[in-house]
């Protein structure tokens, strides 16, 4: 396969990597031309010249910051150059946290240039977290990763499974186009929530006089674990220097995804307005480039003592 990816940051990087370690010809490009370059020095690979060379591949992969974003890049940056010059029976795969409803119309514009869409975000799967001899292993690097898919073209669904194996190991198919990046927005509210209900009990607890490693410690063998607590608070109150690898901006954004898409079906999430301005408050206190493990203490810091 020939595969173009548009975007190899934090995620990107290892993705296409592991694109390469499985056989497949792979294109990198990114704003940062260095990075692109650096990539295909290190990598042996080829390194695109701009959007109307990436265009060319079989199967166009984005991992970019927002859905907004996606659209830019693909549908006008360089003055249109990769709808230009992308050719019938492309396959591009979303695999960026966009935005669900905007998916669904950035599918209809590549549709009309015979461009199949699927979204296909991703989440470390909790091995992912688990020690090894080296330490905590990223799970993009090991494919240690949940894809979740959407798409309406069952063809093209059917030829991104192989190239969607080599990424990532629990591949789950979720509905039409827009499903993927709609699952996988609720998996990081649902997250981001317990987040900030186990870091305001810690709080409350610590301020009390207890021990917030001792609470853990309980919590995870009774009902209110999670992976939240299991896995982010264990390690956190253990060793403050350990990082879960995700971003507060991201989370924020992914929340605030999250909150727009339950407004868009008409529905009241109350606690889903509540993550939002804990999560924006976080980051806008410590930094959105901050791990989101930063957070609990930066929550500490907006509390009154």
């Amino acid at each position: 396969m020939r595969v173009g990816f548009i975007g190899i940051g934090n995620l990107g990087w290892p993705l296409a990597v592991n694109v390469l370690k499985a056989g497949h010809q792979v294109m990198v490009f990114d704003a940062d031309r260095g990075k692109t370059g650096r990539f295909a020095d290190e990598h042996r690979c080829r390194a695109a010249a701009g959007l109307a060379a990436i265009a060319q591949n079989e199967f166009i992969v984005t991992v970019l910051p927002t859905g907004p974003i996606v659209r830019e890049v693909l549908l006008q940056a360089e003055g249109g150059a990769f709808l230009t010059a992308v050719q019938p029976g492309t396959i591009v795969i979303d695999m960026s946290s966009s935005e669900p409803l905007g998916t669904r119309e950035l599918g209809a514009a590549l549709r009309d240039h015979g461009v199949a869409l699927i979204d296909a975000p991703v989440s470390k799967r909790d091995v992912a977290f688990k020690p090894s001899a080296s330490g905590a292993t990223p799970g993009a690097a090991t494919g240690a990763l949940v894809i979740m898919v959407g798409g309406d073209d069952k063809e093209a669904l059917a030829r991104a499974k192989t190239l969607l194996a080599t990424m990532g190991d629990a591949i789950f198919e979720t509905g039409p186009l827009g499903s993927g990046h709609a699952t996988k927005t609720l998996n990081n509210y649902a997250s981001a929530a317990a987040h900030v209900a186990l870091a305001e009990a810690l709080l409350v607890g610590e301020r009390f006089g207890l021990d917030p490693a001792r609470m853990i410690e309980i919590i995870n063998v009774s009902t209110g674990r999670s992976f939240v607590s299991e896995v982010l608070f264990k390690n956190y109150l253990a060793n403050e220097n350990f990082v879960c690898g995700f971003t507060l901006g991201l989370m924020a954004k992914d929340v605030k995804v999250a909150a727009d898409l339950a407004e868009a079906m008409h529905f009241d999430a109350r606690v889903a307005r509540v993550a939002v301005e804990q999560w924006a408050a976080a980051r806008d206190r410590v930094g959105a480039t901050t791990d989101i493990t930063a957070a609990f203490r930066a929550w500490d810091q907006d509390l009154p003592k």
